[in-house]
C-alpha cells in the first residue's frame, strides 16, 4: 500500500490531483486511517489512475471519465467518436480563425466583416440612378435612414440606389438572407469602408445576391454610427 505522497510521486501527478479525483469520486482510496485521516492506495488504485490519465490524453473530460472508467468497450469507443468530431470541429475553426487574423495582418482594412443570418424586411424606398457614390451624401437626410445600392463591386459608372422616405410608393421586401456586415469606424469614410468590404468578399470568392444596405443610425445620446451589410452566397465552382 502507498500514501498518497508516494502515489503521486509514482505517477507524476500532483496530490492535489490526487485529492480532486477523490472529491470527484473518480479514484477513491483503498483505506483511509481514521487517526491521522493518511488516504492508502494499492494496486487495484494505481491501475484505476492510470486508466483515467489515459482517457484524459484521449480528450475525454472528467465529467465524462466518471461514466467511462467501468463501461464496456463500444461505449468507450462511441464516446471517443464524439469526441473526436469535437476536436476536428474545433480545430477548424481554430484554423479559421487563425486566417482571418493572418489576412488581416497582410491586408490591413477599415472594417472587421462579419457573417451572419437577418430577417426579411419591409421597405419604402424612391429609386433613383447615379453617376458616382458621392452623389448619395447629398440625398441622404439625417440618420435614421436607409441607402440601398445594387452594385457587385465598387461602382465603375451609372448604377441603381433606393432611399428610404415617409413618401415613397415603392415597396421593397428583402427576403431572410446571409449577409456580410460591418460597422464603419467614425474616423472611415463609408466609400472606403464600402470598398474594403466588397474586396473581402472577393478574397473569400463570395457571390453578391442583392442590394448593399448602409444604415445610418442614431442613439438617444445622439451618437451616429452606419452599418453596412451585403447579402452574399458562396461562389458556384467552375
Amino acid at each position: 500500500m502507498w500514501r498518497i505522497g508516494q502515489l503521486a510521486r509514482m505517477v507524476g501527478v500532483s496530490e492535489r490531483t490526487l485529492r480532486h479525483y477523490d472529491k470527484l469520486g473518480l479514484l477513491l482510496p483503498a483505506a483511509t486511517d481514521r487517526a491521522t485521516g493518511y488516504r492508502w492506495y494499492g494496486v487495484n488504485e494505481l491501475s484505476r489512475l492510470e486508466r483515467i490519465r489515459g482517457l484524459q490524453r484521449l480528450g475525454l473530460p472528467l465529467r465524462r471519465i466518471a461514466d467511462l472508467l467501468d463501461a464496456p468497450d463500444q461505449d468507450l469507443n462511441q464516446a471517443l467518436k464524439e469526441t473526436l468530431a469535437t476536436l476536428h470541429h474545433d480545430i477548424a475553426a481554430l484554423t479559421a480563425t487563425a486566417a482571418h487574423a493572418e489576412e488581416h495582418l497582410t491586408t490591413p482594412m477599415s472594417i472587421l466583416p462579419q457573417q451572419s443570418q437577418v430577417a426579411p424586411r419591409r421597405l419604402r424606398v424612391h429609386r433613383m440612378t447615379l453617376d458616382h457614390p458621392t452623389a448619395l451624401s447629398a440625398l441622404c437626410p439625417p440618420p435614421p435612414a436607409t441607402l440601398l445600392t445594387w452594385l457587385q463591386g465598387p461602382p465603375t459608372g451609372t448604377f441603381t440606389a433606393a432611399l428610404t422616405t415617409d413618401d415613397a410608393t415603392e415597396h421593397l421586401t428583402l427576403p431572410r438572407r446571409t449577409v456580410v456586415r460591418a460597422v464603419v469606424p467614425p474616423a472611415t469614410s463609408v466609400i472606403r469602408a464600402g470598398q474594403d468590404l466588397f474586396a473581402w468578399l472577393h478574397r473569400h470568392h463570395l457571390t453578391i445576391t442583392g442590394p448593399t444596405v448602409e444604415e445610418h443610425l442614431i442613439d438617444a445620446d445622439g451618437t451616429h454610427a452606419t452599418v453596412l451589410e451585403i447579402p452574399c452566397t458562396p461562389a458556384t465552382p467552375r
